[in-house]
């Protein structure tokens, strides 16, 4: 039966170029959709550029231009890199649209209706010199928490406390450095508790079982109301009736989908009611990272639910990605954007190695660069590719070109491959591709041992028809497996098609031409498929990312120091007695735990040997789990003065180095250091 279906991707952010951890998540919706589309399905892929909100004003006022220039350029930038990547959307749009305007209005003329929204005082920050409220990335002051200067108003680069810009001390508009003042200004709140019941009800049956139970947490109490408005100045859509006030970034954005999917629609003589609405015959898919479920499993459902629109058929969630066991790094060159990696290596490599890794599961995903070169040569290039070089080369070369029949031996290598193909669909439609790419590689394996042992190059000159009938059982093989293969590596599946010259009525592989076996069939001129994982590229690609980012990172900051302040230079010199009064000893980390009102900080159990324990506070959540900490040998600073922070007291400081945030690494001992050591 064919199914109707609409996917999305998480949108990408308008302010800074796509990266690899963009592209797992494209590389994994993409996947599905080319599935999708081979089975017949009617499949519509839409994406688009998430473009409003604060950040985008302060980037465009850094550069010199207005955000629809910056907006307009990282399109132009994004489009590309999905181009080259063979993502296939079926249309990649904006929040910026005239469509997306139109729907947020309706939406919010439906929500009024059903009385969910309502007006509610809230007090902030005003510059009397600018006559603007200020967002918070529009304040700067000193950390309220580790005195560090030159601060946003949300969160602290140096000791990762999050805050109130109220909070900050010596606070100031930074636009003109002027000291706000507090005023009361009206804001638009969404009443997010009047969809409890239906989000108690929807989330388990449309999110993984990991994704619901930890969202049925939020509903141990009352939903809190959503503010879903902002102050004027502010680059988004102005809210009707409402004089001075924007619809908050979070509320335009995932209404993208729909909006991007209605242009989509009209460019194909579409009618969007009948595509995405209550009553839509549509599944609708969302492919999102774990970071953002929040949104989208509780407040996009309730204002689609508000609005009388279809909620999603299915939230797929899935995790990060590491890069050599670590946290993407800047400064080490690995939080690698997609045309640094596009300047060096084949984009088939990428969405083969993490066709191997992806399988459907929320979990972290290592893109390890030893077993990326490792998997992509021995897997492809050796085992797969390999396949059409034997089998293509010497028909080519050494004989007239003309595949004859398979050979009994063949048959049944043919037909062992065809067993494994509904298996393999099952587990492309479940998202469990790592296991599909197994199977596919298995049965290049087992081709291979075929081949070895009828080893046709002895044969090629004395028996040229017995040779013939391995080489069409060879090709035949892979072409099979190049067919299975269409939905991770389109571009090489073309590849295929023009090198055994066919011309199927659809013009491409579909699904079932899997089924077909080529006899007494003349191929084209043999071509290079894919070559290997040049290490040295690799390494060329790292070092470039490395030079980008020391061309454009700002000044390195002290971490989590008491009174810290932005470096500009090397430290002043102090004396050793001075040295000598800071205790850093090998502390071994016994309890870590998250601390969830706070997004930067871990609650850590240290302990110094002999039954000494101190309890420490440390801004390295967003570079490690807790889990992984547990049983790690730390350097610590073990004599700082006690501090009573909001979230208890913490009573030393782990030493890191980086630049805050996910770019932080701890710094252990080496092998053999004990517990409780000075270090000196």
């Amino acid at each position: 039966m064919k199914r109707q279906i609409i996917m999305t991707c998480a949108l990408p952010y308008a302010n800074g170029p796509i990266h690899l951890g963009h592209m797992l998540e494209h590389i994994e919706a993409d996947i599905y959709a080319r599935f999708q589309k081979m089975n017949g399905h009617d499949c519509i892929f839409i994406c688009a550029d998430d473009t409003h909100g604060t950040p985008i004003m302060i980037k465009a006022r850094e550069q010199g231009i207005t955000p629809e220039q910056l907006i307009g350029k990282s399109h132009a930038e994004h489009v590309k890199d999905f181009e080259d990547f063979s993502i296939g959307f079926d249309h990649y749009g904006s929040t910026n649209s005239e469509e997306n305007k139109k729907l947020c209005e309706l939406f919010f003329e439906r929500m009024s209706a059903k009385k969910n929204v309502h007006k509610k005082a809230i007090e902030q920050l005003y510059c009397e010199h600018d006559k603007m409220f200020l967002p918070d990335r529009f304040v700067k002051g000193t950390c309220p928490k580790c005195s560090s200067k030159d601060q946003y108003g949300d969160s602290c680069d140096v000791c990762g406390a999050t805050y109130s810009p109220q909070d900050l001390k010596d606070p100031g508009c930074s636009i003109c450095g002027t000291k706000p003042v507090k005023r009361k200004s009206d804001h638009i709140f969404f009443r997010l508790n009047d969809y409890k019941s239906y989000l108690q009800e929807w989330l388990p049956n449309h999110t993984a079982p990991e994704i619901s139970k930890k969202m049925s947490e939020w509903f141990n109490e009352d939903l809190r109301d959503w503010d879903i408005s902002r102050d004027e100045p502010y680059f988004g859509f102005a809210i009707p009736g409402e004089p001075g006030k924007y619809f908050y970034v979070w509320v335009d954005a995932p209404m993208g989908y729909v909006s991007s999917l209605d242009q989509w629609a009209k460019k194909n003589g579409r009618k969007l009611d009948d595509l995405w609405s209550k009553n839509s015959a549509y599944e609708i898919y969302h492919f999102i990272g774990k970071d953002i479920v929040y949104f989208h499993t509780l407040f996009w459902p309730a204002l689609l639910q508000s609005a009388d629109f279809k909620s999603p058929t299915r939230v797929n969630v899935h995790g990060h990605i590491m890069v050599n066991g670590e946290k993407m790094s800047k400064s080490k060159g690995t939080f690698i954007s997609t045309r640094v990696y596009l300047n060096h290596l084949d984009p088939q490599f990428l969405r083969y190695y993490y066709a191997t890794k992806i399988n459907g599961s929320v979990d972290d995903m290592d893109l390890n660069m030893d077993d990326f070169a490792s998997r992509v040569n021995s897997d492809l290039v050796g085992k797969i590719v390999n396949l059409a070089s034997r089998g293509a080369q010497m028909l080519s070369k050494k004989m007239d070109g003309v595949m004859s029949t398979p050979d009994a031996d063949g048959l049944v290598v043919l037909k062992k491959i065809d067993a494994q193909a509904d298996q393999i669909a099952k587990l492309y439609d479940s998202r469990d591709i790592a296991k599909a790419t197994t199977l596919i590689r298995e049965m290049a394996e087992l081709t291979n041992k075929y081949f070895d042992e009828k080893a046709p190059w002895k044969t090629v000159e004395t028996e040229s028809e017995k040779t013939k009938q391995v080489l069409t059982t060879t090709l035949n093989a892979f072409r099979k497996l190049a067919v299975f293969l269409k939905p991770v590596l389109p571009k090489m599946a073309e590849q295929v098609y023009q090198l055994l010259n066919e011309k199927t009525p659809a013009g491409s592989y579909v699904w079932d031409d899997y089924k077909t076996t080529l006899s007494n069939h003349k191929i084209a001129d043999y071509v290079h498929l894919a070559g290997r994982v040049d290490t040295e590229k690799v390494k060329s690609m790292i070092e470039e990312q490395k030079q980008i980012y020391a061309a454009t990172a700002k000044p390195k900051v002290a971490v989590a120091a008491p009174k810290a302040e932005k470096a500009s230079g090397p430290a002043a010199e102090i004396e050793f007695e001075d040295f000598d009064k800071i205790d850093l000893r090998i502390g071994e980390i016994i309890e870590a735990e998250e601390i969830k009102e706070a997004d930067k900080l871990l609650r850590l159990k240290v302990s110094l040997g002999d039954g000494v324990t101190k309890q420490i506070i440390s801004g390295i959540k967003q570079a490690y789990k807790p889990e992984t900490l547990v049983g790690r040998k730390v350097l610590i600073c073990a004599n700082l003065k006690p501090r009573k922070m909001k979230f208890g007291m913490s009573e030393g400081m782990v030493i890191a180095a980086g630049d805050g945030g996910s770019d932080l690494f701890l710094l252990s001992p080496d092998t053999g250091a004990k517990t409780g050591s000075r270090a000196k």
